[in-house]
């Protein structure tokens, strides 16, 4: 038989600890500590390999990345990359130190109690820091939006033409004239740092308008924009996050995935959910909540959804039919019932999750 060594690496910026178990019942034990170099570790596990046997490594996912998952995949060494919140804790331990972390991995690798997750490719993960980037981008201009309206609402200036920062917003916002030069100052300041913000979160889109087009996800990219609700950047981002969808074999598994299931309380004759998981990954929660919105309205095709809908197949513009009728009678059901409408979008983002990972098994996105 092969004989097989299971290491647990603790990786951090400046150190990676490491630990070891080996196949039967002997405690995982911690082997040492190196510089954080992929080399260097990648050495350390091969001196670990028994002759004629295999090294099992795993790590948790963390900001150090997948660099080291895939400099060992390169060398033909079984790596993994675990849920750092599903590894399991035993009750009572109250000391945390990097020699345990990494003896612990090591222990639930053999046992088989550690959950992986999913790698993208470098391609799929540059798309993804770029989709990533432009949310980071856009909060920030919400937080500087914030701040320019509440220096206004503090010097009560109103504006009630339209809708705030349209361009008849902007246009009013820099025609205000205050008597304090200091105030002067500070507007300006405020509405140069929402210009910029606002600049950025453009060129952003435009980049990823540009570099969708050679990526792999382009075609499942395009065909989630047959949905209403979800136009380039949110289907960029449920493409980005989401990864392979034909890894989950069934819509229930991908709604587990993003954290939209209701969470369960059972023992015995009692049965009690509560509020959702929130598991999972929050990027694509909350793109898919956003996107669930647009279903209290009728069911409808505007000229800009028909375009959506037309480079796409017969199949998925059926799906994305089926789900605007499903999702807006679901809606209307439970807010009509009583409902609260938080509670209802809730409900209705968790089927579209259904609908979306239905599309994704469709013959032509099958293609690797």
């Amino acid at each position: 038989m092969t004989k097989v060594v299971y290491v647990g690496l603790d990786v951090h910026k400046e150190t990676i600890t490491i630990a070891t178990a080996n196949e039967g019942r002997e405690p995982a034990r911690e082997f040492k500590t190196i510089l954080s170099d992929d080399a260097r570790a990648l050495k350390v596990v091969r001196l670990l390999t028994p002759k004629g046997g295999k090294a099992v490594v795993c790590y948790e996912a963390g900001p150090t990345g997948y660099g080291l998952y895939r400099r060992f995949r390169e060398a033909d060494i079984d790596c993994r990359v675990v849920a750092p919140s599903l590894v399991p804790i035993k009750a009572g331990h109250r000391v945390k130190t990097d020699r345990r972390d990494a003896v612990r991995l090591a222990h639930f690798l053999r046992s088989g109690d550690l959950t992986d997750v999913y790698v993208p490719d470098e391609a799929d993960e540059a798309l993804r820091d770029l989709e990533r980037a432009r949310d980071d981008a856009k909060r920030a201009e919400r937080t500087a939006r914030h701040q320019l309206g509440k220096f206004l609402l503090r010097h009560a200036q109103h504006f009630s033409e339209t809708r705030n920062w349209t361009v008849r917003h902007m246009e009013w916002i820099r025609r205000l004239k205050f008597e304090h030069m200091a105030h002067q100052r500070v507007l300006k300041d405020y509405l140069k740092t929402v210009e910029d913000a606002t600049e950025r979160v453009d060129y952003l889109t435009d980049d990823i308008k540009e570099l969708v087009e050679s990526s792999a996800l382009a075609p499942l990219i395009k065909a989630l924009q047959a949905f209403r609700g979800i136009a380039l950047v949110s289907s960029t981002t449920i493409a980005c996050e989401a990864g392979d969808l034909r890894r989950f074999a069934t819509a229930g598994q991908f709604m587990s995935y993003v954290g939209l299931v209701p969470s369960e309380s059972s023992s015995g004759e009692r049965r009690r959910q509560g509020s959702i998981t929130r598991a999972g990954n929050s990027h694509l929660r909350r793109i898919l909540v956003e996107a669930a919105w647009h279903y209290r309205h009728l069911p409808a095709m505007s000229k800009e959804l028909r375009r959506r809908n037309k480079p796409v197949s017969d199949g998925v513009r059926q799906i994305a039919w089926k789900a605007q009728k499903r999702l807006h009678r679901r809606m209307y059901h439970l807010i009509h019932n009583g409902k609260n409408k938080k509670t209802a979008v809730i409900a209705v983002a968790r089927e579209l999750a259904g609908f979306i990972w239905a599309v994704a098994q469709e013959p032509e996105l099958l293609a690797p």
